[in-house]
Formats: structure tokens, C-alpha cells, sequence
């Protein structure tokens, strides 16, 4: 036990740890080829255990009530406006979220760089943007319009389908695949 702890210290968690090469690891005092190999053994047994769990629990995408479902009850009730990114595989299934900015009352500026460099890093072959509006109106502003359309073209140019937009009101929500928007931005270009 103390050499797990040590070993969890020094290489400052499990994912280190399992990024670790073995030649790095024998320099630990305790482990030797032998450990280490079983080290290795059982880090990959946990990656494919956890894998195979995530797979299994992974929800499906196929409307924006679905969107809703999933993000709402963190996205309702909130002060301020805040992003979520929904990382979709090929088969909208979703590999997870993340959080990308919480701003003001009014806004929470996304820059389609650092969204689709995001989408990259995490493999997702789709994604869906959610956000709240502070003020319950799930109406979408000229600037939720204008990024919209540069997502989806950046998404096009990219390889990643920007699949929905997805705005969460107070008891309503706005989504621009369901009022054909993402089809519309698809066939037309950019601005400017």
C-alpha cells in the first residue's frame, strides 16, 4: 500500500502513471521488471473495464429533447451564461461534455478555434453547443445566429458536424437543426 501511494504521488495520478514507460518505472525503488509488468497489466484491465462501462452508459442523441434532457438540469436556473459542448462519436452517441466558457447576464463568448480544437482532442466526430439565457427568453440573439453559422462552416471546413445549437430558457428551449438553420448555414456562406 505505501508503495501505490508513493507511486500515485510521484507520478501525480493514475493517468501518468499509466502513460509512464516501464524503463521510468524500475527506477522506483520496489519495482522491478516483474512489478512493473503487472502494473501495466492491471492499469489496462481498468482502461478496458472503464471503457466497456462508458460504452454501455453512453446516451444517444436523436433530438434536441433529448439535448434538453441532458443539459438542462445544469443549465436552468443559473445566474449567468454559460456554454456546454456535447462531444458526439459517429454514432451520436455521447462520448461526454465540457464546459467551455460561463460569462455575464448577457453573454459568454465562444470562438470556434478553441471549440473545434476541443472536439479534436476528445475524437468526437460531432458536436452540439448548449447554452443557457439568464433571462428565460430561449430566443436566439444576432450574435447566437452569427456563431452558429461560423461553427457550422469551421465544423464543414474541419471534418466535425456541428449537428445542433441548442439554447435552454427558463421553460423552453430554441434549437436551430429543428428550425433548419444548421441545413440553411450548410448550403449558404459565410458572411462577409
Amino acid at each position: 500500500m505505501d508503495l501505490a501511494r508513493a507511486l500515485l504521488r510521484d507520478w501525480e495520478g493514475l493517468a501518468s502513471l499509466e502513460a509512464a514507460e516501464p524503463a521510468a518505472l524500475t527506477e522506483t525503488k520496489g519495482l522491478g521488471p516483474a512489478k512493473v509488468a503487472q502494473l501495466k497489466a492491471a492499469l489496462e484491465l481498468g482502461r478496458r473495464l472503464l471503457a466497456a462501462v462508458e460504452a454501455e452508459a453512453r446516451p444517444r442523441i436523436t433530438s434536441s429533447r433529448d439535448v434538453v434532457e441532458l443539459m438542462a438540469p445544469r443549465l436552468r436556473g443559473l445566474q449567468v451564461e454559460r456554454c456546454e459542448l456535447i462531444l458526439l462519436n459517429g454514432g451520436n452517441e455521447v462520448l461526454g461534455s465540457r464546459m467551455l466558457t460561463e460569462g455575464s447576464l448577457t453573454e459568454s463568448p465562444v470562438y470556434p478555434r478553441d471549440l473545434m480544437q476541443l472536439a479534436n482532442r476528445h475524437h468526437a466526430a460531432a458536436v452540439i453547443l448548449v447554452h443557457n439565457h439568464p433571462s428565460g427568453n430561449a430566443q436566439p440573439s444576432a450574435s447566437d445566429r452569427a456563431l452558429t453559422q461560423e461553427l457550422v462552416l469551421a465544423g464543414e471546413l474541419l471534418r466535425i458536424r456541428m449537428l445542433d445549437h441548442v439554447i435552454v430558457g427558463r421553460r423552453d428551449h430554441f434549437s436551430f437543426a429543428d428550425r433548419g438553420l444548421i441545413e440553411e448555414y450548410r448550403r449558404r456562406p459565410a458572411a462577409g
